[in-house]
């Protein structure tokens, strides 16, 4: 499956030929920016009045991602490093087709798992088992699959007893055991990761990081979100920096990290 995200007329620079079955993920000049206004009207008919008499609320364009151009091959475990705010979920988020870019083009190989908002979609009111259900309805996947993956999905989970207990008497971290037990219960050809291995006991941690492991070993393709440098070391075999929504180095894992690293000190 290929899905291509076009730019506006006459911003679409040239993108990897569909004849490249090396490619899992193509970006190529893609920018996203957001509007927000410099003062602040407090009610709607302030708002209103203030259209009438002709005085326009003044607007900042803040870029999360600006002319990002990033080639992600089949099989491929790429790191993806930077501050808080750089724009590095924001670029998960373009992949993933949560956000549409302004500009530029998006082309993506294969079926997709996003590990981004793990619980996203979880009712309170429903039971952990259901909610296997449940949530593997939204990643598109059958009852009668989530069936076969349910005894295997709870042993990951460690939940026992509780998988028939209602989400709302579930901590947070149990939540997020679910989450992650339901989403790499499946087989993508994509992976993306943000941040879900920073949440549970350091045990839980480690027994997903072998999971997403796994995946890299099967020949899945990985773009992983973290802080964590020795995470994205033990996982990725690449890197990209993102810096105030543009990218600033990609290349071997390593090289990426001591350079960002550096420029921290």
């Amino acid at each position: 499956m290929t899905s291509l995200i076009a730019s506006r007329p006459g911003t679409a620079p040239n993108i990897v030929a569909d004849t490249d079955d090396n490619l899992a993920v193509a970006l190529t000049n893609v920018s996203v920016y957001y509007t927000t206004p410099v003062e602040r009207v407090p009610t709607l008919k302030e708002h209103i009045l203030r259209r009438i008499i002709g005085h326009r609320t003044q607007y900042r364009e803040h870029w999360a991602l600006r002319n990002v151009s990033l080639r992600v091959n089949r099989g491929e475990a790429i790191g993806i490093i930077g501050n808080n705010g750089a724009g590095k979920s924001t670029l998960l988020k373009v992949v993933a087709r949560i956000i549409t870019p302004r500009t530029g083009r998006v082309q993506v190989r294969g079926s997709m798992l996003p590990l981004l908002q793990l619980g996203a979609g979880f009712n309170n009111e429903l039971t952990g088992r259901e909610n296997i259900f449940l949530y593997g309805s939204i990643l598109g996947e059958s009852r009668a699959a989530m069936r076969a993956r349910m005894k295997s999905i709870i042993d990951f989970s460690e939940l026992g007893e509780y998988i028939d207990s209602p989400l709302r008497t579930y901590s947070s971290g149990m939540r997020i055991r679910l989450g992650f037990a339901i989403a790499s219960s499946l087989e993508p050809d994509i992976l993306l990761v943000d941040e879900v291995l920073a949440v549970g006991d350091m045990a839980f941690q480690q027994k997903c990081r072998v999971r997403i492991n796994e995946f890299r070993q099967s020949g899945c393709t990985i773009l992983f979100v973290s802080h964590a440098m020795a995470t994205i070391r033990e996982i990725c075999t690449t890197g990209a920096w993102i810096d105030r929504g543009e990218l600033r180095l990609h290349g071997p894992v390593d090289e990426v990290i001591q350079a960002y690293e550096q420029q921290q000190r």
